[in-house]
């Protein structure tokens, strides 16, 4: 009974923290699922010891019965002939049998079939597990993995990806992926006609498969199954659609060794080679197709054309800082010309960049505060949203994969005093601030280069706020990051590592009110790791006596 209390207490959670889903948006909230999975698997215990017991009494009566039968069918006539025999039966397929079907149905756990049906309801959807397996392939593109690499779940950070060297991932803690896994993900690739990506994992399961076969590491549990022609079947019909006319060929007639009858294969068979032959006769030479490979994939088609270099910075690469402006970058001791707050304890300030400035503010919040932050905002966090230009409204995109919550300084002194903490050290008047939007990110979190000021375009993106464009940013660092999760400035080449503790700040606009496009910036996936951020956009009214405009325009 005490362990169906602590199921329903769980089950009282997800009502609260599941009214949305897309889980896959925050590892924050996924914690949720392993402590219910835990749980579940400790009634499933329970469920599994009182099955036991439940099956020995049935095997009780099945030998019985059985020992009764056999007698009874060696003469049935001469059995039925005594009426008592007569009596018995009738009795037992009416009442007997009825109490037997009951046992057989019953649930011996305490509820475990009841619990485990409520829970189901706030389970992740199909979208997430889409999601999550959109994000291990955004992470393959932009990392430049290998499917060897993600399938092992040896995602262990480089110097280059991680904020602190001594943050490794500990493999033990993933089992990796079966084939299944595999098939699975280069099915959600082939869903969205992705054939490149189909393609890696087809093969990548066919891999594995084989292992599997060769170690006998296939797991009994698996709900579902693969077979190798389903693979090959896809792993064809994607290198056709790239164009590697050979290799489709080679792959199907594989799977018609596997499977003779395989009517689709057969079809495929003639047309592949039809349309080879016909290549080879317009070209004069044999012809390989068009070969895949994750590293050689262009975006041609992409709507985000600065894609390789965020994702090259992503990767700790390109970063256009020579080492001799380097080294005009400083650190010293912020004290704001003398603020009465820093007077005694100034902080920590860092230059990560000169033009534009983008300054680090080192061990700017506590441990305390930051954890009671996420304390605030862990129930209420809620899929972000990006503002749509052709809207003008809110909505949710798939290239900010994150939850958020809105925390007003009202909500807790923790929050007043962050409040503070930011006016004092930017010297900027938060009042007329937006609230202190808490970011976590999911499987593979990421935001897409964007701008955080309202370009001309948008004449109305702030309006209803009534304080004017947002003149700067502040960006809080609420945790460390394994690997990824870099925050990079896609125009001027630069890459900022998460720090827990540490604060990065920079102006969005001018002196002159004018945008600063070169604060184009984006949030790299998150390949090891929980990501934590907190922003304050700050915004123009209140900065009028604060920082000046130019005396030019163009300032």
């Amino acid at each position: 009974m005490e362990l169906s209390w602590s199921l329903f207490f769980h089950c009282l959670v997800f009502v609260c923290s599941s009214a949305q889903n897309d889980f896959f948006t925050s590892v924050g909230q996924m914690t949720e699922l392993l402590f219910v999975e835990k749980d579940l698997v400790l009634s499933l215990k329970d469920y599994i010891r009182a099955e036991e017991e439940k099956l020995n009494k049935i095997k009780l009566w099945a030998d019985r019965l059985q020992a009764l039968s056999s007698a009874a069918t060696f003469d049935p006539e001469l059995f039925l002939g005594n009426p008592v025999n007569a009596f018995k039966l009738i009795k037992r397929l009416n009442t007997e049998w009825s109490q037997l079907e009951a046992l057989v149905l019953t649930d011996m756990s305490d509820g475990f079939i009841t619990n485990l049906t409520i829970q189901r309801q706030f389970f992740p959807t199909d979208e997430d597990q889409t999601g999550a397996a959109n994000a291990l392939i955004r992470l393959q593109d932009t990392y430049k993995l290998d499917t060897e690499t993600i399938a092992t779940g040896r995602l262990t950070g480089t110097s280059s990806l991680t904020s602190d060297p001594s943050l490794t991932s500990d493999p033990s803690l993933s089992p990796g992926l079966s084939a299944e896994d595999c098939f699975d993900l280069g099915r959600v690739a082939y869903t969205e006609a992705d054939y490149l990506h189909t393609t890696l994992w087809m093969e990548q399961a066919l891999k594995q498969l084989q292992t599997e076969a060769q170690t006998g590491t296939e797991t009994e549990t698996k709900t579902g199954s693969v077979d190798a022609q389903t693979i090959l079947d896809y792993l064809s019909y994607s290198l056709y659609q790239q164009g590697a006319l050979e290799k489709a060929l080679h792959y199907t007639k594989r799977l018609l060794q596997l499977d003779p009858s395989h009517q689709r294969a057969k079809g495929n068979l003639k047309y592949f080679e039809y349309q080879l032959s016909k290549r080879h006769q317009q070209t004069g030479a044999e012809a390989t197709g068009a070969e895949a490979t994750g590293a050689d994939k262009e975006h041609s088609d992409d709507y985000l054309p600065e894609r390789k270099a965020y994702e090259t910075l992503c990767r700790g690469e390109g970063i256009r800082m020579t080492p001799r402006r380097q080294s005009r970058l400083f650190c010293r001791y912020h004290d704001n010309n003398g603020h009465p707050s820093l007077l005694i304890g100034p902080v920590k300030e860092e230059e990560e960049w000169d033009r534009p400035l983008i300054l680090r503010y080192h061990d700017v919040v506590s441990e305390r505060e930051m954890e009671r932050v996420k304390e605030l905002a862990t129930p209420r966090l809620k899929r972000a949203t990006v503002h749509d230009p052709q809207t003008g409204k809110l909505t949710t995109a798939h290239y900010r994969v994150s939850k958020s919550a809105w925390l007003g300084s009202f909500e807790h002194p923790v929050v007043d005093q962050i409040n503070w903490r930011i006016e004092a050290v930017t010297g900027l008047d938060v009042s007329t601030a937006e609230d202190l939007q808490v970011a976590n990110y999911g499987v593979g979190g990421q935001y897409e280069p964007h701008f955080d000021f309202g370009r001309k375009d948008e004449p109305d993106a702030f309006e209803e706020l009534g304080t004017g464009n947002r003149i700067a940013t502040w960006l809080l660092y609420m945790s460390d990051v394994q690997a990824g999760g870099a925050t990079v400035f896609t125009d001027i080449g630069a890459s900022i590592k998460p720090k827990k503790g540490s604060a990065v700040f920079w102006y969005n606009l001018y002196p002159s009110g004018e945008g600063d496009y070169r604060t184009r910036h984006a949030a790299c996936p998150v390949l090891l790791g929980n990501k934590w951020v907190s922003n304050k956009w700050i915004h123009e009214r209140g900065q009028e006596f604060r920082r000046r405009c130019g005396l030019r325009e163009t300032d």
